[in-house]
């Protein structure tokens, strides 16, 4: 085995925990020396600023207002160098300076990141007198008369000047002064890391408070990257094996959907059948902001087992089909900004263009909100009023559920028996009867779920509302597809086919933004069309 395999098996040992950059390096060659760890957590500590002792041999720690100024005295520096870098144009100090405030302000603790954050919201906002003073000129020019044909171009162009300028001006003042800021940091090295990080953080304070000032900040600051994140500025990688060790370990780190449980997991993911593919930006060399992961199959698969553990890999030449199994982000800070959308995109062309055999693009994807979705309508109600109570088993799905648990006496009703399985899912997944008889009526309300259920007019599972908009169709409901724990709590282990159907792509996209409109198979929505033709069956008894 390499140097390089070796680095990377001892972080398989480490129960793939993610390292940080400080505790865990690998060369640009995957040289790992095992001690280094150990040695660099020893430097760490030595490098701890601990409390100071005043005087000589005393012994008195410092009090918390010591540490307090201490804090403070950080903190102003921070603010400083982040003034300095909005504020000067020479290029040695500049340079000087954002490295100084990008240093400082990982050094520093939550609370004080939040406060600085705020002040650059605040300090380095637009000038809104200034735009107001310009908007009240703009408002009082007379317009120029456009309803004669002009046969001079040069004839009233003063008329117009005193507009252009205006306007100018007004764009400019509408810019906040933090702009520069981020332009500066994004043309910097390790800015544009340091810039998703900070939008990170941004975004964990708003998620514990929605204050006005940081929403705009945030809303600024992600416009700006998604800018400088446009694919023509991304790098497509085919993510093997032999890439770096260093590489690798953030695909295992960073495996959001189906952690990857050893070194042999990870071999077959990169291996024979199946791909791996990133988005790099040169800025954040080595590192994918995104990847995805895709299985070479004969067939659209129905369960995860068959993707990850079941049987070898089929011959390439013989696939027919491109699964999409996973795909996952690095950076907590480009949250929002859709770099999926494009990678999808990119590989079934590659994947097209590569591998003629291959008609079929599709996904197998998880159903992160249904159980909690459906837990909720389950849920008892305070109003008595059956007019305002929706029953969501049909006749003959909850008289199955009360038969096979009747000796089990758990629940008064269908709805409150199916709340009280599914809150323990041990009892029902290991039970054949019990699994048998919720198949239905979970199939049924998931194909609901996924078509019906929205919110401001768009899906309301997150998976669900990112493929569709890429320009996807929902082909097949999957039972018992993930029997992790993770799967059963998520979706009682359902999952979901997605269908790329190369054609229809822009088409869908389109429909599904323009009204919400979400393409699903007849097979899909013969769940839904069964049920509507049985309560209406009710409706006429």
């Amino acid at each position: 085995m390499s140097k390089n395999r070796k680095a990377l098996s001892i972080l398989m040992r480490a129960r793939m925990r993610p390292l940080s950059p400080t505790t865990f390096c690998l060369g640009s060659h995957g040289l790992l020396i095992a001690e280094f760890v150990c040695m660099n957590d020893q430097n760490r500590i030595n490098q701890m600023q601990f409390p100071p002792i005043d005087g000589v041999g005393n012994g008195r720690v410092s009090t918390s207002q010591d540490a307090s100024a201490t804090f403070h005295t950080d903190f102003k520096r921070v603010q400083q160098s982040m003034h300095a870098a909005i504020s000067m144009n020479k290029t040695e100090i500049l340079d000087v300076a954002l490295d100084d405030f990008s240093e400082g302000y990982y050094a520093l603790p939550k609370e004080n990141r939040r406060t600085l954050l705020l002040t650059l919201a605040r300090e380095y906002d637009l000038n809104r007198k200034q735009v107001r003073d310009l908007m009240k000129q703009y408002l009082g020019l007379e317009l120029p008369s456009s309803d004669k044909p002009v046969e001079n171009p040069h004839v009233g162009e003063g008329s117009f000047s005193a507009f252009y300028r205006i306007e100018r001006n007004l764009r400019e003042s509408l810019k906040p002064m933090y702009e520069v800021l981020f332009e500066r940091l994004n043309t910097h090295p390790g800015g544009l890391r340091f810039l998703s990080i900070m939008r990170a953080d941004i975004l964990s304070f708003l998620a514990e408070e929605n204050i006005a000032l940081l929403r705009a900040l945030d809303s600024y600051l992600k416009e700006k990257l998604i800018t400088w994140l446009s694919p023509a500025n991304l790098q497509l990688h085919h993510i093997t094996w032999d890439d770096s060790a260093s590489l690798l370990e953030k695909i295992v780190a960073h495996e959001a959907v189906h952690p990857i449980s050893n070194l042999l997991d990870l071999k077959r993911r990169l291996g024979m059948g199946r791909r791996c593919f990133g988005y790099l930006h040169p800025a954040i060399p080595g590192e994918p902001l995104i990847f995805i992961e895709v299985a070479l199959m004969k067939h659209v698969a129905q369960t995860i087992q068959e993707v990850l553990w079941d049987d070898p890999p089929i011959p390439e030449c013989e696939a027919t089909c491109a699964l999409f199994y996973s795909i996952s982000s690095t950076q907590p800070g480009l949250s929002g900004i859709n770099l999926g959308k494009f990678l999808i995109k990119r590989v079934i062309d590659l994947v097209r263009r590569d591998m003629p055999t291959i008609s079929t693009f599709a996904t197998l994807s998880p159903i992160p909100g249904y159980m909690q979705w459906l837990l909720s309508k389950l849920a008892p109600t305070e109003i008595s009023d059956s007019t305002f109570s929706e029953n969501l088993l049909t006749p003959e799905e909850e008289s199955a559920l009360l038969e096979a648990t009747e000796e089990f006496t758990i629940g008064k009703n269908g709805m409150e028996v199916m709340r009280n399985l599914l809150s323990t899912s041990d009892q029902w997944i290991n039970s054949e009867k019990l699994s048998s008889v919720l198949r239905t009526p979970l199939t049924r309300l998931c194909a609901r779920y996924l078509l019906q259920e929205k919110k401001r007019g768009k899906a309301l599972d997150s998976v669900g509302n990112f493929h569709l908009q890429n320009g996807a169709m929902v082909g097949r409901i999957n039972w018992m597809a993930d029997r992790s724990e993770k799967g059963l709590e998520q979706s009682a282990g359902i999952m979901v086919n997605y269908i790329y159907e190369v054609e229809h792509i822009e088409e869908n996209a389109q429909s599904y933004f323009g009204v919400g409109e979400i393409r699903a198979s007849d097979e899909v929505r013969s769940y839904l069309e069964a049920h509507q033709e049985d309560h209406q069956e009710e409706i006429k008894d």
